[in-house]
């Protein structure tokens, strides 16, 4: 149930749209005219009402993470096609993939146990800051989740209307696993309450929502926190941001603003120090 019910002596609009289904049947309460108007599809769909929507979608899941307390998050960003240890990598296309994909599967394990270590704190504050959120997906994604279900822990999936058919993995809390159109608003989500960004190995998605957290950071439009590139071996060689640096288009500051790691320890050690939270401890 979201919201706090208060007494209102005025009918609701669940009573007015009970109402209308019991309305004889003529062609006048046939028309898309006579249906209420947040109840008509077709009207609430419609391109002028684009700006509502951004707005509904921002607000549902807003109402819910507040009715639950749920005050900052963990966010973990990686690539869906990234298999658990021992899992085949079903996304590869060549066999240079499938070897490297598979080999990736450690970060897998990785973002496992960093959602492990979060959901500790996080237990520690009954669940109401650090809570681990991701995109709702498989690969890192489902290891996120499924770290915090490890530790008993409830987590957010935000997932994403994509056109070929997907669905949220099954460690998604069910009343957090929430679903968007506009991509705007997810990435709303993803960054306001984020107390730590976690990137790892990952393509074009992982990317994007990497260069605009830092992009956030670096023009002061979001607070310093956390960033955290878990694989310095596959960052080192998909993205030359040094190139950036010589060129001048970024400072040799901006390298202060995000920091490589390779396991969960390390990088939540990292948060640790930035925060100052006891130590934990670790998961088996």
């Amino acid at each position: 149930m979201m919201g706090r019910k208060r007494h209102s002596s005025l009918r609701s609009s669940k009573e007015d749209m009970e109402a209308v289904r019991h309305s004889p049947q003529t062609p006048q309460t046939q028309s898309a005219a006579y249906r209420l108007a947040f109840a008509d599809e077709e009207f609430m769909t419609s391109e002028d009402l684009r700006g509502v929507r951004f707005q509904l979608e921002y607000l549902k899941v807003e109402s819910r993470l507040r009715e639950a307390n749920i005050n900052s998050t963990v966010v973990l960003f990686g690539g869906a096609r990234i298999p658990a240890p021992g899992k085949p990598a079903w996304a590869a296309k060549t066999d240079e993939a499938k070897r490297n994909l598979e080999a990736n599967s450690i970060y897998y394990e990785e973002a496992r146990r960093f959602a492990q270590l979060a959901s500790l704190t996080s237990r520690a504050t009954d669940f109401s800051e650090y809570v681990v959120a991701t995109g709702g997906g498989p690969g890192v994604m489902e290891a996120g989740n499924r770290g915090a279900a490890d530790m008993g822990a409830p987590s957010i999936g935000y997932n994403i209307v994509l056109p070929h058919e997907q669905a949220p993995n099954t460690y998604v809390t069910p009343q957090f696993s929430f679903n968007f159109h506009y991509f705007a608003t997810r990435k709303i989500h993803f960054l306001m309450r984020a107390k730590v960004v976690a990137i790892f190995p990952g393509g074009f998605g992982t990317m994007d929502e990497f260069f605009e957290t830092l992009t956030l950071i670096q023009t002061g439009r979001m607070d310093r926190i956390p960033l955290l590139l878990f694989g310095r071996k596959f960052w080192s060689r998909v993205l030359n941001l040094e190139a950036l640096a010589e060129e001048g288009t970024i400072s040799p500051d901006d390298f202060k603003l995000f920091s490589f790691v390779d396991t969960a320890d390390e990088a939540w050690e990292i948060v640790r120090k930035t925060y100052n939270l006891p130590r934990i401890d670790h998961p088996a």
